[in-house]
């Protein structure tokens, strides 16, 4: 088996200049969220607090401390923070050869249609599903905001795949993806780690591990560990700015 790197990507044409230049665009600036999740990080469980809201602020600074939501039953919305992480190292994403010859049988995008990557992966057909309107509603302003993406695979015209997640700074959470044709969310995967390998982001985190992510090379660490590399993440830019001008 072999990675995927800034130099080394099976899919032609993906990703483009255009694609590399919309990714890195900056996003919008959102004003603080009234909401203080970070302080529920601590907390024993994957399930570290119930309520706020899915405003982009409550959003983005919930990722930004390591918490992300699901909705809890019909009406209440969770915040989790696994106390085992999955993630992505990139430089050790696994590419198998029959999954190379599968990245030549589609086309692959970047944000062209957001919405319906959300709504494929929200199917209420899907096992475990449980991306509702709602959620689908706030990442979809989230994306009009510049904090979140998809990747696309198409067979011809027809969207047979995607993943989507929110980036902040030199971290991409992965939030779901889907597939209707043979290989089709490995692809989307191929392309974003390609991607994310580009712009250089450090941090890939895809919640908790499965078998299938698990022979794409995703590892599951514990809490502290994940929290020092999200700040690194967040931060290395940052401090490189903070050093450039004294």
């Amino acid at each position: 088996m072999t990675g995927v790197s800034a130099i080394d990507n099976p899919i032609v044409g993906f990703p483009s200049p255009d694609d590399v230049s919309r990714f890195d665009r900056a996003p919008v600036d959102l004003p603080p969220s009234p909401w203080d999740l970070g302080a529920a990080r601590s907390r024993p469980g994957d399930l570290v607090a119930e309520g706020a809201d899915l405003a982009p602020s409550t959003l983005i600074d919930a990722y930004s401390v390591g918490l992300f939501p699901m909705p809890i039953g019909r009406r209440r919305l969770g915040w989790f923070c696994p106390e085992e992480r999955g993630i992505v190292p990139l430089e050790s994403f696994h590419v198998s050869r029959s999954l190379r010859k599968s990245c030549r049988r589609y086309r692959v995008t970047l944000d062209s249609c957001f919405t319906r990557v959300m709504e494929a992966c929200g199917d209420p057909r899907r096992d475990h599903g449980w991306i509702n309107r709602e959620f689908i509603d706030a990442y979809t302003t989230l994306h009009e905001l510049g904090w979140a993406h998809s990747v696309e695979v198409w067979r011809d015209d027809e969207l047979v795949g995607g993943v989507y997640g929110v980036r902040i700074e030199n971290f991409f959470a992965g939030e779901s993806m889907f597939h209707t044709a043979t290989d089709a969310s490995k692809v989307a995967l191929v392309g974003l780690v390609g991607l994310l390998a580009r712009v250089g982001v450090r941090l890939f985190d895809v919640q908790w591990t499965t078998p299938h992510l698990e022979s794409l090379g995703a590892v599951g660490i514990d809490r502290d560990r994940y929290l020092q590399l999200l700040s690194e993440a967040q931060n290395r830019q940052r401090r490189r700015q903070t050093e450039n001008h004294g």
